[in-house]
């Protein structure tokens, strides 16, 4: 790759660069040196999916010990903390009688979930067929359990290379930093949680939506985002960083290609199904809107301390509607344009921590997100402990062995969820605190503007009449080092010579 202008620093070196990885290589021999040749892109392609097929191998073995298999005596699956949605719904959602998600109806709920989860399951349920799994309303017990463990073993198999794509365009996303992507391949997260449902679909397709995006597709990218949206909803939150994000870089058209083919691919495959069985159709939306304060949120902590917040829909909603154009303000008035990582994290999480419900599984979201907007092993910690012990907690509380013998209140549950905003809200500040002040930003270094940015990467940063930046390039000027520049002072274009081309980037760019 050649370029007219400055050369963007050289591919990212952890135990160099990052002070925790530093301090933990100094316990094995010291970090790498600077006459280290660094590993092909491919080379660490490989490395990063070894560790992925590790940690999904951990994970199986992890939930063995709830295998029902008839004749055999399965583990409390709160007490192994093995809990898992997939093989109870496909015995109480129809599947194990033949039925096809929304379209068939008998003696069992709805699926509650999006239409393109539900054709996710169908095709499981037919591959579980073919693969000679017993199917019928007459089935006996011990043959739904042998279905249904069958149906287990697809999942296995699906999520596992749903969990591949994603590490796979974790490492691509951002060129010239592969190594970040272990933070997601070797997640203890990933290990505890990837097997509760089938969140793994929607977090792939929205780790493709970035990768496409980084690639200056933008209309890729929004159909990703569609897809991801017609499995679970929070794809559908990325729209707003980006049309910000292209406003603010004078984009106008890429942002209208993007929020254009999100929408015609969600409606490609919602349409249908609401046409053919409406009702089954708005079972998602009907029990998203009817459920109440549910585990792992801060309104479940209210409701059981016996302070339940009333009129919970408008609540919730009104304080996600005051973070988003938080984060609106922060994108028109930062000193320089964020990058698409962090608002993506932001605004994610803005949904998450208003929202009803908190399920372990919702790590997913985040984790490959919190990747992308602050890189650094010493908030992936902060991070990462939260999340565990919320995972601990929240199966100990299910199971009863959490609260006071006497009955009294499960203290121990809500430090607990307290504890987990608490680790996501300081992360949250982090990356608040490196947009203002992109000076602290372990991603935008001299030289470096936005990677994953795709079109925005490079691209003039447009005045705002209410914005202190000025008009600049800030691609390939650089972040001024705190040293010697005032904390987010832009660049002016007429310093700048030229712009690195800004088109799509060859997989091998970090290497270059």
């Amino acid at each position: 790759m050649t370029s007219s202008g400055p050369a963007p620093a050289g591919p990212d070196r952890p135990t160099v660069s990052d002070p925790l990885a530093r301090f933990a290589a100094e316990l094995v021999g010291g970090p790498s040196g600077r006459h280290v040749r660094p590993l092909p892109s491919s080379r660490v392609r490989l490395v990063v999916l070894v560790l992925a097929a590790l940690s999904w191998l951990v994970l199986v073995l992890r939930q063995l010990p709830c295998r029902e298999l008839p004749g055999g005596a399965a583990a409390d699956r709160y007490q192994a903390m093995c809990y898992s949605d997939i093989p109870l719904l496909y015995r109480l959602r129809g599947l194990v009688d033949g039925a096809t998600p929304y379209l068939d109806s008998g003696s069992y709920p709805v699926l509650e979930y999006p239409v393109l989860t539900g054709a996710l399951l169908e095709l499981e349920r037919l591959v579980t067929v073919a693969l000679g799994a017993p199917v019928g309303p007459g089935l006996s017990g011990d043959q739904a359990l042998v279905a249904a463990d069958l149906f287990t073993g697809v999942n296995v198999v699906v999520l596992g290379l749903l969990f591949g794509v994603t590490v796979a365009a974790q490492v691509a996303t951002v060129p010239g930093r592969p190594w970040d992507a272990v933070m997601v391949a070797a997640s203890p997260c990933v290990m505890a949680a990837g097997l509760i449902n089938w969140d793994l679909l929607p977090v792939a397709l929205t780790a493709a939506a970035l990768l496409a995006w980084s690639r200056s597709r933008p209309g890729v990218a929004g159909a990703l985002i569609g897809l991801g949206a017609a499995a679970k909803l929070y794809p559908l939150l990325l729209l707003g960083p980006l049309v910000l994000l292209c406003l603010r870089a004078r984009r106008g058209r890429d942002a209208a290609a993007t929020v254009l083919a999100a929408a015609g691919a969600w409606a490609l495959v919602n349409v249908p199904v609401l046409l053919l069985a409406p009702d089954g159709w708005l079972a998602f939306w009907r029990f998203n809107a009817e459920r109440g304060a549910e585990f792992g949120s801060l309104w479940y902590v209210l409701a059981l301390a016996g302070q339940p917040v009333p009129a919970l829909n408008l609540v919730s909603f009104g304080l996600l509607g005051l973070a988003c154009a938080g984060i609106a303000l922060l994108a028109l008035r930062a000193p320089r344009r964020p990058r698409t990582g962090q608002l993506a994290f932001l605004v994610v999480a803005a949904f998450l921590v208003t929202g009803k419900v908190y399920s372990p599984q919702y790590v997913l979201w985040l984790l490959p997100l919190l990747v992308l907007a602050r890189p650094r092993w010493r908030d992936w910690l902060v991070f990462t402990t939260g999340e565990l012990v919320y995972f601990v907690a929240i199966w100990l509380h299910l199971g009863g062995w959490l609260g006071p013998a006497d009955g009294g209140p499960d203290v121990g549950y809500w430090l607990a969820v307290l504890l987990r905003l608490a680790c996501e809200g300081w992360v949250v500040a982090v990356v608040v605190r490196d947009v203002w002040w992109p000076h602290h930003d372990p991603v935008r270094v001299p030289g470096v503007d936005d990677p994953s940015g795709g079109v925005l990467d490079g691209a003039p940063d447009a005045p705002w009449p209410w914005s202190p930046a000025r008009a600049t390039a800030p691609a390939h000027a650089g972040v001024p080092a705190a040293s010697n520049r005032p904390a987010g002072e832009g660049v002016p274009i007429e310093q700048v010579i030229a712009r690195i081309r800004a088109g799509a980037r060859d997989g091998d760019d970090a290497e270059h």
